[in-house]
C-alpha cells in the first residue's frame, strides 16, 4: 500500500456509537505534538486490520490465528507512522509510547525527537521501528 506524503498521523481506533452518529477518537499525543488541531477539518482513510478485510489472518511468528482474544498490538510489521520520543532503554534506545502504552523502541532516536518510522518487528508487548525520516 503507498502511504501519501500528506500523510498527517496514523493511528488506530475503534469506531463508537455516540447518539446519532459514529466516532472515531483521535488520541490527544496526536493533538498535543501538532499532527492534529482541534477545529479543523480532515481527510480520513479508513484501513482494514485484517489482510483485504476478510479476516483469517495468521500471526507471522506463530502462526497462530490473529484474531485470537485479548488485545493485539496496535502496530503492524511495515506500518508508517510519526511518534515522538519520550525516553531511553537501557542501551540507549529511544523508546516511544503509542496507544494503550505499547512501546515502540526506535534506535539512533533521542529524546524529544519526533520522527517518521516504520515499523520493522511486532511482539505482543512492544514493536521495534527504524527511522526513514527525521
Amino acid at each position: 500500500m503507498k502511504i501519501s506524503d500528506e500523510l498527517l498521523c496514523l493511528f488506530s481506533a475503534e469506531v463508537r456509537e455516540d447518539d446519532d452518529g459514529y466516532v472515531l477518537e483521535v488520541p490527544r499525543r496526536e493533538v498535543e505534538t501538532g499532527s492534529v488541531t482541534p477545529g479543523e477539518v480532515y481527510r480520513v482513510a479508513l484501513i482494514s486490520r485484517t489482510a483485504g478485510g476478510q479476516g483469517g489472518e495468521t500471526d507471522a511468528e506463530t502462526g497462530e490465528d490473529a484474531s485470537r482474544e485479548g488485545p493485539q498490538p496496535p502496530v503492524e510489521t511495515g506500518e508508517i507512522r510519526y511518534v515522538e520520543i519520550e525516553d531511553l532503554g537501557k542501551q540507549g534506545d529511544g523508546i516511544a509510547r503509542v496507544e494503550r502504552g505499547y512501546v515502540i523502541i526506535v534506535p539512533g532516536a533521542e529524546v524529544g525527537e519526533r520522527v517518521k518510522i516504520e515499523v520493522s518487528e511486532v511482539k505482543s508487548n512492544f514493536a521495534v521501528g527504524e527511522v526513514i525520516e527525521e
